[in-house]
Formats: structure tokens, sequence, C-alpha cells
């Protein structure tokens, strides 16, 4: 466990990842949602319908669960959608000029990493401001996945990673599989490592965590890293779904994600966050889009609803801190 430096305690990881009364919160919010969208609607609460949303809310879950890193760590990841997309079509490339699948995505997940290291390195030993530096990025990993592509798509991903992305496992198609067991693992990270103390610690009080003897630098540059790594495995399961990959994939991904992990109780001022509370925050936002759709509300509510529920959950995080 941290100590206590200058009158102001570094908190333990396990104090703010149990299920706490901000995540019981999110969760009725969740079954509100649930219990509502059945009523208004037969095929809602149906098991095809409810695969359905964990399906299509797979990438912004990997992405949300990679921003809530950074978003504990007192940071903030404006490319994750852009290194989504330069991770797409380079690994796209790759697996269409024949390269064995398994070393394709590694390399994919390779490139992720790099614009991590990138975006991360800039912040920790440069000093800059994670704002800046990943609109910076933003604009940077995109521009170099138009100017590789000349702005068109790349076809032919082989079946052979569209057949592995497109099944299922006892039932339950492999994009969700996938997100579980990076959720299980993120969670084990942050309640079992001494990574996931560091990470709460640096957010809550970076001087704090240094003088604690903290690797501040090395672990900021590790969620970002963490971060293009999960953008580029939503990438490819992207392609995987539209065995296609295009330069421009991934627009507002960052926005969802800072959404889903909002509504999950993590505060942009970082220090507290839940992984547990980001998968429920990314599940919200699916359901509310498919319930919506089902009812033919047009994609401007959608967008409005959207809207209000962040307000709102905002609203409830602050009460819940007694400000």
């Amino acid at each position: 466990m941290m100590t206590q430096t200058n009158n102001r305690a570094v908190p333990h990881s396990s104090s703010l990842f149990k299920f706490n009364v901000r995540d019981a919160g999110t969760l009725i919010g969740l079954l509100i949602i649930i219990v509502t969208f059945s009523f208004l609607s037969p095929v809602f609460f149906t098991v095809p319908n409810l695969l359905n949303i964990l399906q299509q809310s797979s990438i912004n879950a990997l992405i949300a669960l990679g921003m809530t890193l950074v978003i504990i760590s007192g940071g903030i990841d404006l490319s994750v959608g852009p290194t989504a997309a330069l991770s797409a079509v380079l690994g796209a490339t790759l697996m269409v000029a024949g390269v064995p699948v398994p070393l394709a995505v590694m390399a994919t997940l390779g490139i992720g990493a790099i614009c991590g290291i990138f975006s991360g390195t800039l912040i920790a030993y440069a000093g800059l401001q994670p704002f800046i530096v990943t609109l910076g990025g933003l604009s940077l990993f995109r521009a170099i996945a138009l100017i590789y592509t000349g702005g068109s798509p790349i076809f032919g991903i082989p079946m052979e990673f569209r057949s592995i992305i497109n099944s299922t496992l006892l039932g339950v198609p492999t994009p969700i599989v996938i997100v579980a067991v990076i959720a299980l693992v993120l969670w084990t990270v942050m309640n079992k490592t001494p990574l996931g103390e560091y990470i709460l610690a640096i957010g809550g009080n970076e001087e704090a965590a240094r003088v604690a003897g903290v690797p501040v630098k090395r672990t900021k540059v590790t969620v970002y890293i963490i971060s293009g790594v999960l953008a580029s495995l939503a990438s490819l399961i992207l392609i995987g779904r539209l065995g296609a990959a295009e330069p421009t994939i991934g627009n507002l991904w960052e926005l969802d994600a800072i959404a889903a992990a909002a509504i999950g109780g993590a505060s942009l001022m970082g220090g507290k966050g839940s992984v547990f509370g980001t998968i429920i925050g990314v599940i919200i936002l699916g359901a509310l889009r498919n319930g919506l759709t089902l009812l033919n509300i047009q994609a401007f509510y959608q967008l409005l609803a959207t809207g209000l529920i962040i307000i709102i959950a905002m609203l409830i995080d602050r009460a819940t801190r007694g400000k």
C-alpha cells in the first residue's frame, strides 16, 4: 500500500475498484433502460438482440477500457480512433500480402503499441499536456493512414481471419468473448498488481506518488501503450467483420469511449474509475441506441439521449462524492 505523503494519502486501488454505490447506481440505470425498452419493443429483450447489443458494443468496450486506464492516471487519449485506422490499414496490408494471420495480428497490435509509446513518451518524458499530444496524434495518425492508402479502402481480408472474428464460442460471438477476457485481465491488473495501484496513485496525486517511489513516467507510458493496443484490437474486430480496412474508420471513437468511462464513474480529474463501471457504461450506450433504433427514433434524438445520460451521470458522480 502507498504511504501518506504531503498530508495526502495516495489511495489504494482496492478501495475504488470494488462494487460500490456508484457502480450500483450505474447498474440500476442499465436495468431501467432494459425494462423500459422491453415494454416498448417485444424484440428488445430477446437473446439474439441482447447478443447483438453486446457484439455491437464490443469495439467501444475495448476502446473505453483502454481509455479508462488513461483517465484514471489523470490523462486523456484523443488519438484512439486514428490509431485504430492506422493499425487496420497496415494490418490489412500484411494479411492481403500473404503474411500469416498470427504474425499480421501481432504486427497490428504492435502498431498500436508504437502509437501509445509515441504519445506516452511525449507526455511522460517531455512534460507535454495529454490533451495536446493526443490531439496532435489524432491528426498525425489519421494523416499517415490516409496518405498510405491514398484514401482508398483495402479489400481482400483473408477468410481465415474473418472466420475467427465471426465465429462463436458456446453460442457467444467471439468479439464478446474477447472483451470479457480483456476486461477480466484489466480488472486483475487494477486490483491485484502494483501497476494498478501505481495508475490510481498517479491520478490521485502525481507528486505524492513520485515521492512515494511510484515509477510515474514508466507507468504513464504503459497506460498509453495499453490504450493503443486495445485500439488496434478493436480495429481487428472491425475489419474482420467488414472484410475491408478503411483509413477513415474510428471517427469519434474517442468520444464514445470517454462517454462510456464517464457514465461508468471515471473522473476526468483522474484517480477514480472502474473496469466494471466502464463495461456497464458501454452496455448502457449500446442498449440505448439499439432500443431507440428498434422504435424507429431518428439518430438526432439518439444523440440527444446520449448527451443527457452523460450529463446526468456526471451529476450523480458529483453528488455521490459529496461535492
